[in-house]
């Protein structure tokens, strides 16, 4: 069966389409031009703004044109995410999707479905001539998953509706009113390198089999971080005269490192040692996170010895600033039960010419928590003879429990599907915390189908749960009130 032919069809053959069309972060302008260009086809109202947003309006059907105008919101790019040995080019090859049981999956890459059927979800409002609903707005941003560079680029004025709903969300049922904000924070620690010593071999160490995942919604699951398993490794043997030559481990800001490499130095006459102290300490990790990561994997293999490798007492400073530096939850939330108040995931780490670069993102509920975490780096990294540079911070999104949107509803769930709606606040970063500093006035809810796994190669859509959201979508439109 193809996606195309699953119910609801109006959602499902948009998506389709969406998987035909690259659209990779930062690298959105394919999937902009087909978007505007099935806009004009349809005779759609669609316009693109300065920073590459997609904004369209739809006019109220016969008798709800006195209902609040509500804008649908959804972002076009996807995170860029393969199975290690898959060969995809994320610029121009099409997702493949599959169908198991009751779930679409893509083909060892990332389906898209964050926030693919979001955008797909809007195109079916947008070019159904049957539903019933008030005026219309959509906003599809850009770069959401590296930046939010659309929310943050929206200029005040664009949109003239009262009531958002994001399309963006990943458990049917939720009804998500706050988000965590986040900053982005880059060390850059500076090494010296020296002539590789006499007697000295080189080896590649290869780690990977992790899950990897959602940064934000899944960073409460004990899922492994490859890049601090990377330096427990090269810990153990430190003091056997070890010398690195490169590193290089995770590739995006916002998802959990999955795979990571180093290629190292070390006497020739130690290595019978060193290699056996790598397998005992994969075998103690194995041991640690058989139930959650069955996947991991070590393996080494000898490569050709550089001319060059890190200072001793640099690849100490290196390793040790790996060892100690903070990853995963920091804090659970004392409002929420179950909620991460504070985490942060140290995403991507490489050698770079003469600095050693972490890339993390620290995300937080509280303002104030998330700028202490960020000092904390600060002063790791000055500790370690570098700098941390911190940039993109973005708000959180405080929940409105009185608004009239969440009671609308929660009232139509209730309505559809004989039960109550759970309302809650979620980790992860939602554009509604930058959308409602430029509308403080506009009411806000996010929701969506169910995925699981978003921002990697095991990311998969739920079949049953996207035709409860998007009936759930089309019976709230026809709900809103008159203004």
């Amino acid at each position: 069966m193809t996606i195309k032919n699953l119910e609801p069809k109006e959602l499902w053959s948009n998506f389709h389409l969406l998987t035909r069309c690259p659209r990779p972060s930062k690298h959105e302008e394919a999937v902009r031009d087909f978007l505007v260009g099935w806009a004009k086809e349809r005779k759609i109202d669609c316009r693109v703004d300065k920073v590459g947003n997609i904004i369209m309006t739809k006019p109220a059907t016969k008798g709800m044109e006195k209902c609040k105008t509500v804008v649908l919101q959804a972002h076009m790019d996807m995170v860029p995410q393969a199975r290690a040995g898959k060969v995809h080019d994320f610029l121009k090859d099409p997702i493949e999707t599959k169908v198991v049981d009751d779930w679409v999956y893509a083909c060892d890459t990332t389906l898209g479905a964050d926030d693919g059927l979001g955008v797909a979800a809007i195109m079916a409002v947008f070019e159904s001539k049957k539903l019933k609903h008030g005026p219309l707005e959509a906003l599809i941003t850009t770069d959401e998953e590296t930046g939010m560079t659309g929310a943050f680029g929206l200029k005040k004025g664009e949109l003239k509706a009262e009531y958002l709903l994001n399309l963006d969300s990943e458990t049917e049922g939720e009804l998500y009113v706050g988000c965590a904000g986040g900053v982005d924070a880059t060390l850059n620690i500076p090494y010296s390198t020296a002539n590789a010593p006499e007697g000295y071999c080189a080896y590649k160490l290869t780690l990977g089999g992790l899950k990897g995942g959602h940064s934000g919604m899944e960073i409460n699951t004990g899922r492994a971080n490859v890049n601090k398993l990377l330096f427990r490794h090269l810990r153990w043997v430190a003091e056997c005269g070890l010398r690195l030559v490169s590193v290089e481990g995770g590739n995006m800001r916002n998802a959990i490192p999955r795979d990571a490499e180093a290629v190292v130095a070390f006497p020739k006459e130690h290595t019978e040692c060193i290699l056996a102290e790598f397998d005992k300490v994969a075998g103690w990790i194995k041991k640690e996170l058989a139930a959650v990561e069955p996947g991991f994997f070590m393996k080494y293999e000898r490569v050709r010895m550089p001319r060059n490798v890190i200072s001793d007492a640099d690849t100490q400073k290196i390793i040790n600033l790996m060892m100690i530096a903070p990853n995963g939850v920091i804090r659970m939330s004392r409002d929420m039960e179950g909620l991460v108040e504070t985490s942060l995931n140290l995403a991507i780490v490489k050698t770079t010419g003469k600095n050693f670069t972490v890339q993390a993102l620290l995300r937080s509920s509280v303002d104030t928590a998330k700028e202490a975490l960020a000092e904390r780096l600060v002063c790791l990294a000055e500790l370690a003879g570098g700098t941390c540079k911190l940039s993109g911070a973005y708000p959180g999104w405080k929940p409105n429990m009185q608004s009239q949107l969440l009671k609308t509803m929660k009232a139509t769930y209730k309505k559809l599907y004989k039960k109550e709606p759970a309302v809650v606040a979620i980790h992860a970063g939602l554009e509604c915390g930058l959308l409602g500093g430029k509308y403080p006035d506009m009411e806000m809810i996010s929701f969506g189908p169910t995925l699981q796994n978003p921002h990697s190669p095991d990311e998969r859509a739920n079949i049953p749960s996207s035709k409860k959201f998007y009936d759930y979508l089309v019976a709230v439109l026809e709900s809103i009130p008159e203004k």
